[in-house]
């Protein structure tokens, strides 16, 4: 037996050294199932296994590395880097390129990201002449998503009555012919969006079954990660690939799939038993990551799901701290508050501002913590944002880059033809476009036809396009001949953009030629580490590899210090030392969308279990009494998720706008700390110490004066007085300024800084 199985506990090496058959392994939040999946890959490969008949599926570039890696440290670089190990998109885009003349696309096709498709869909439906206000785009290539990884073509697609209802309540109906559109364009233009990498090699598998007993033959041994996260697509391809030797291992958490909204279904990890009835199970239970506190708390939460595999997750750490909560007034207190908090614990965690995190449901959220942040000179990160190859000269380099290995990709045609400036206007292109749309071809043999001067250009544009024609067709003839970095720096000379970018001198200028230089700096890295696997570093490998980028992937882990506010979908496989989820209410956590839906319901319950098994140390959960909503501020109540903890683990911090500070723990003795229905009942207004006779409710008007009524209120607030505000909370008058009625306030908040506010809106109570 390898050495190295003796750093794996018992219940971990019994999965490694289960080679042969069907395998699940059941991996509790922070039980190292990463490591289960490295270390018997190892064990394959250090018996007679050949690294090229093991296929191991991930969900993210950054976690087959990282695994890949590891590996070579335990068998050595070469065997290693002949592993076919990658996501599911990098694996079958590998295979897809290779039997490329059984697709009937080109072998170096483009692959779409969504912003690419979003583009194709604007223009499918400028010419169908529908408006994109009445089909949004994001919303037709969502239906359009959903249809291919549950492997519905346009034409099934057209006859599906469910879809085809589901498309007219959404004032949608015509997706199909959308649909259908949008396959023919993306085939013409020799481009896959992420859906068809998966969406073809299941059509591949099926139309050529030569093609999957090749590969069935070849892949012996076949590893699937996460496997909880995987789509009708990717269930259907890993079940063809595995049949013949059934020799499948899948790890995952069924507690931990929440990503149903992408087409994720869990009945694959809980139906392994059925597909594969001599299956072996393997429960990985021992957390290595939180306290026990936060492990016991976790599992009192997912013991409420129905639909699971039963497990019971422990922790050999310290017991830790309790769960805390914290109540605010308004969604806006709750980001002081909070804000504060970090402040006020970080020197007594001996932490940095990167051990602590804010998860929330949704990504509107992040705004006022943003703000709160910002007032509290408080660093942070936001997640999940914009990605460094989503940036407008990031993207305009990357369509050079395509379009010398595609010329027919019209999105990056149409992005980069007049730019930099060369005189080709959108008329010009428009009609380029109505032409290759009437003549069924694609712009770029539309610009090479000897045909165009018959469509009413002058001279001079006929000219213009002929010279750009000519710089893509000196691109194409030298890709074949250049690596990746090389043709780059030809292609930023040659095209005009290194000049353009070298011309802005301002701030913003500057950046966007930082960042240019940084991604040259990238497509060498990428060069020199090819070149020393001995791997080809074309043009055509590096889009193949930056397209597949995930969040994960572009992050980079050298940051400044930074508090990571994110999503807690975008934080599923990562940890924090100190954690806090905000915004506990119903209507926001659990979503709305889930509250007549009982299977909807078990995945938000699963996401809240996974954004509380995302902390080391210590967890801190927050509400709001009150948050604006659509525009409207509406009273909400706590989540039924809070009162589903065993309550031994919780407790409630009593400070701030409360009027006390401290901490009230609870125990399965005392009353409940919250104590209201199964059925969540309708919002009520939150319980002040005080009534609200004193309230400055605003100016009325009769006969449009305002009442002297009103007048003697506002006479009321002065200088130095102690008032309560709704969202704001507990705070005191700074100044005042103006005349009645338009009396304004200036009032400097205990959690929410120094607002103006207009007494006759500002609904003050006088506390003295």
């Amino acid at each position: 037996m390898p050495e190295f199985l003796q750093q794996l506990n018992d219940a971990q090496r019994e999965a490694v050294l289960s080679t042969d058959g069907p395998n699940l392994v059941i991996a509790g939040a922070g039980s190292g199932k990463t490591r289960v999946l490295t270390y018997r890959i190892a064990y394959l490969l250090s018996g007679n296994a050949a690294p090229w008949n093991i296929l191991a599926l991930t969900f993210t570039n950054k976690a087959a590395a990282e695994m890949k890696e590891r590996i070579a440290s335990l068998v050595g670089r070469e065997r290693a880097s002949r592993l076919w190990m990658g996501t599911f998109h990098s694996i079958f885009l590998r295979i897809l390129r290779a039997e490329h003349e059984r697709t009937g696309y080109p072998s170096n096709f483009t692959i779409y990201d969504t912003g690419d498709s979003k583009s194709l869909i604007k223009s499918i439906l400028n010419e169908m002449g529908i408006k994109e206000k009445e089909y949004r785009p994001g919303l037709v290539l969502s239906k359009i998503s959903s249809a291919k990884n549950n492997l519905i073509l346009p034409n099934a697609y057209a006859r599906d009555q469910k879809r085809l209802m589901s498309d007219a309540a959404s004032k949608v109906p015509r997706v199909h012919e959308i649909y259908a559109r949008y396959m023919k364009e993306c085939y013409k233009a020799g481009a896959m969006d992420f859906d068809d990498l998966l969406l073809n090699t299941n059509i591949l598998f099926r139309d050529h079954p030569d093609v999957l007993a090749k590969y069935c033959n070849l892949f012996k041994y076949i590893l699937v990660d996460e496997y909880q996260d995987t789509n009708m697509s990717q269930y259907l391809i890993i079940r063809k690939l595995a049949e013949p030797d059934r020799n499948i291992t899948v790890v995952g958490d069924d507690a931990q799939s929440i990503y149903g909204f992408r087409g994720a279904k869990i009945e694959n990890i809980l139906n392994f038993r059925n597909d594969y009835p001599d299956y072996k199970l393997f429960k990985l239970e021992q957390n290595y990551r939180s306290t026990q506190t936060i492990v016991n708390a976790a599992n009192s939460i997912i013991s409420n799901n129905k639909g699971q595999i039963r497990k019971q997750v422990f922790s050999v750490n310290e017991e830790g701290e309790k769960i805390r909560i914290l109540q605010a007034y308004s969604d806006v207190e709750e980001g002081y508050l909070i804000a504060n908090d970090i402040v006020a614990r970080k020197g007594g965690d001996e932490a940095s501002f990167n051990d602590y995190a804010i998860l929330y449901r949704t990504n509107a959220q992040s705004r006022i913590f943003e703000e709160s942040f910002r007032k509290a000179g408080i660093p942070y990160r936001i997640y999940g944002g914009l990605s460094f190859y989503q940036r407008k000269e990031i993207k305009d380099l990357l369509a050079y880059l395509r379009m010398a290995i595609n010329p027919r990709d019209g999105e990056a045609l149409k992005r980069i033809i007049n730019y930099p400036a060369r005189g080709i206007g959108k008329t010009t292109l428009d009609r380029l476009e109505a032409t290759a749309v009437h003549n069924d071809i694609t712009i770029w043999e539309v610009l090479n036809h000897p045909g165009i001067s018959a469509l009413g250009f002058n001279s001079g544009t006929l000219r213009k396009l002929g010279a750009f024609t000519g710089i893509i067709k000196g691109f194409v003839a030298k890709s074949g001949e250049l690596d990746a970095y090389n043709m780059t720096t030809e292609i930023l000379a040659t095209s005009g953009l290194l000049k353009e970018l070298q011309s802005d001198t301002s701030t913003e200028g500057r950046a966007r030629f930082e960042n240019v230089d940084e991604m040259l700096n990238a497509v060498r890295e990428f060069c020199d580490a090819r070149k020393e696997a001995g791997e080809p570093a074309s043009l055509t490998d590096y889009l193949a590899e930056v397209s597949l980028m995930t969040d994960q992937d572009n992050e980079n882990e050298a940051e400044s210090e930074k508090v990571t506010l994110m999503t807690i979908h975008s934080a599923k496989g990562l940890e924090f030392p100190y954690v806090y989820i905000v915004g506990i209410e119903e209507g926001t956590f659990p979503s709305p969308m889930s509250g007549s839906n009982m299977q909807e319901l078990e995945e938000e319950r699963r996401l809240f279990y996974v954004a509380v098994t995302r902390a080391e140390k210590r967890v801190t959960l927050s509400y709001a009494r009150s948050r604006f909503k659509n525009g409207e501020f509406n009273f909400v109540n706590p989540s039924r998720f809070l009162r589903e903890i065993d309550q031994s683990y919780l407790s409630i911090e009593e400070k701030s706008a409360f009027g006390g500070s401290g901490m009230r723990e609870q125990s399965q003795a005392r009353k409940p700390l919250f104590n209201f229905s199964d059925r969540p009942t309708e919002p009520s207004r939150p319980k002040f110490s005080s009534s609200f006779s004193n309230t400055v409710s605003g100016s009325s008007s009769e006969g449009g004066r305002f009442t002297d009524s009103k007048f003697s209120e506002f006479d009321r607030i002065s200088v130095g007085c102690k008032v309560e505000h709704e969202r704001f909370g507990l705070g005191e008058v700074i100044a005042l300024e103006g005349q009645a009625p338009d009396t304004k306030a200036h009032v400097r908040f205990e959690n929410a800084g120094t607002k103006q506010l207009l007494l006759k809106f500002a609904k003050l109570k006088i506390l003295g």
